[in-house]
């Protein structure tokens, strides 16, 4: 399969694999290096992280509870977590449930940085202490939408320890994973360092083959999980099964049939097939359609993707988060040594809607991972669509242009798709455009050209600040009372934490330290500096050689920092 050669190539030291098909059973490999600063071979029954691979297995424990009568899909998460509080528009009609935890449609935002990244969580930091003391915000309403969520995964553990009364990793470990055989796997904390240091795990790595033992994170239950090959190809052959083990249920086959595919979403409704179920989410790839999930955590990126009418699957963990490495071809391999049959692609000829022309123009992000970064999102991440006259033509500012024919009413296909891969939908009176996983929403050109001009301007007028402000300065007709002075000061403070930022480790981006302490104190000193030099122009404005101009400088930055803070991101605090 040329593992090892692609592997070299793409900068990776080590991966692992799972084959599973219906003749050979499970078939295991590995190629490549464990620990790339011992030279410490891969082998097929090395350990590894698996990142959000852990919310399948994770989902499949939750399905065991409702399975025994201990929850139901409908059971209301606040029932189960009373201490939780939600700030939901539709509670009344639309209260999070369990099912919208799992297939990630309840509307929480992915995460926050402390969640992540911090290296003040520890192996044993109760479940509750990640979530901080504010209430989560519900952003669309539960079931119409598929929204990422590794929060709501975080409640799902929270809720396997409100019913079972123990500790989510020991439940899972002896009720889940040892009743599937899974002995080499735990939900328990493992590292490659320290005294309690697991020598079968592999070392995880990033660019230039840095390693990077693994650290305990708040949002565990949504990524911490360690697994084999062998292991992932036992939970992969009980996916695609009918629930039972050894001829005894285990879980209910009606929840075997929803492990994929949306239920109940707006775009499922309109015809889109796609999305995520209770487990997986359907991914139509290199001319097959399975039922998949990725993952990435610290050090390893990882896929698990199952073929059940075909009884096949395969798994793969590279040890590496490499951010320009070619992932997707490992998968290729591996489907390709599954010699899947190619999916029949459906006849897509068909006239687009009558209206389509009302649905060319801009569109957003109709939800954002992180809440805090919405503005960063919507100004940096909109595609523009447009109708030619035979095809729909997606323009994203980030990323490859993508060309869609119409499948059929609201729905449309990319040519790499073997089944329509995108709807146009109405939802709460807007126009959408989603694939079942991404959403976005159409917006006029006119807000967005008022958000890039107040960006534009901002930018400007802080540098404008920092020039005129810096060439006074060193002509020395720069004092203290100056209109430019203190914003001068404000604007150079935004700089101080860089040095900060380079010397500590990245996982702390999430953590009070002296980067982004610094960082939250210029975000609040930089508006002060501002307000008080345009309280000193009248004074100033006779000593002024161009009162005018500092005062447009002034402006353009206030008015962005007022746009700034509207959208949440000021002051800027990375630990909450």
């Amino acid at each position: 399969m040329q593992f090892t050669d692609h592997l070299q190539r793409a900068g990776l030291p080590g991966a692992v694999w799972t084959l599973v098909t219906p003749d050979a059973g499970i078939v295991t490999g590995a190629a490549g290096l464990s620990n790339a600063q011992t030279g410490e071979a891969m082998t097929s029954t090395t350990r590894v992280h698996v990142g959000s691979v852990a919310k399948t297995v994770l989902a499949m424990g939750v399905l065991r509870l409702v399975t025994t009568g201990q929850l139901s899909l409908d059971t209301e998460v606040a029932s189960v977590l009373p201490a939780l509080r939600f700030d939901n528009p539709w509670q009344a009609t639309d209260p999070i449930r369990i099912r919208h935890l799992l297939a990630h449609t309840a509307g929480l935002e992915n995460f926050r940085f402390y969640q992540v990244f911090s290296l003040r969580a520890q192996a044993d930091t109760p479940l509750d202490k990640a979530l901080g003391r504010d209430s989560l915000t519900v952003h669309t309403r539960p079931g119409a939408r598929y929204v990422y969520s590794s929060t709501g995964y975080h409640l799902l553990g929270m809720v396997i320890e409100a019913v079972t009364h123990r500790r989510y990793e020991a439940w899972l470990d002896t009720e889940l994973l040892r009743p599937l055989g899974m002995n080499d796997s735990s939900f328990a904390f493992s590292t490659q360092a320290g005294a309690n240091a697991d020598p079968r795990l592999a070392m995880g790595h990033f660019e230039e083959r840095v390693a990077y033992p693994a650290i305990p994170v708040f949002a565990r239950p949504a990524t911490q999980f360690v697994t084999t090959a062998a292991d992932m190809g036992r939970i992969a052959r009980f996916l695609m099964g009918d629930g039972t083990i050894a001829g005894r249920p285990f879980i209910a086959s009606n929840l075997m049939d929803a492990l994929s595919g949306a239920r109940g979403t707006d775009a499922e409704r309109t015809g889109l097939q796609g999305g995520h179920g209770l487990a997986l989410s359907v991914r139509d790839r290199h001319g097959v359609i399975g039922d998949c999930h990725p993952g990435t955590t610290i050090g390893f990126q990882a896929m698990l993707c199952l073929y059940p009418k075909e009884g096949k699957a395969f798994f793969v963990a590279a040890n590496a988060d490499v951010e320009n490495a070619d992932y997707e071809r490992l998968n290729t391999l591996l489907i390709e040594a599954l010699q899947l049959t190619p999916a029949k692609e459906r006849d897509t000829a068909s006239p687009p809607p009558a209206d389509i022309h009302a649905w060319e123009g801009m569109y957003v992000p109709a939800w954002h991972a992180v809440t805090r970064l919405a503005w960063i999102d919507t100004v940096f991440n909109p595609v523009d669509v447009r109708w030619d006259g035979k095809r729909l033509q997606l323009a994203p500012f980030q990323g490859k242009p993508a060309s869609l024919q119409p499948a059929g009413g609201m729905l449309f296909k990319a040519d790499a798709r073997a089944a329509p891969s995108h709807v146009l939908l109405t939802t709460d009176g807007e126009r959408m455009l989603s694939d079942g996983l991404r959403t976005y929403r159409q917006v006029p050109l006119t807000s967005l050209l008022w958000l890039w001009t107040s960006a534009a301007l901002g930018a400007a007028g802080l540098l404008t600040i920092l020039f005129r402000g810096g060439w006074l300065l060193m002509r020395g007709r720069l004092r203290r009372s100056s209109t430019l002075a203190l914003p001068l000061a404000g604007v150079l403070m935004l700089f101080a934490p860089i040095p900060f930022f380079f010397t500590q480790s990245f996982m702390q981006l999430g953590d009070l330290t002296i980067a982004s302490g610094l960082l939250a104190f210029a975000s609040i000193a930089l508006p002060c500096a501002i307000a008080y030099g345009l309280l000193r122009l009248p004074a100033c404005a006779r000593s002024l050689a161009h009162p005018a101009f500092d005062c447009a400088a002034l402006l353009a930055v206030a008015q962005w920092l007022i746009v700034l803070a509207a959208w949440g991101m000021l002051p800027f605090l990375m630990w909450r």
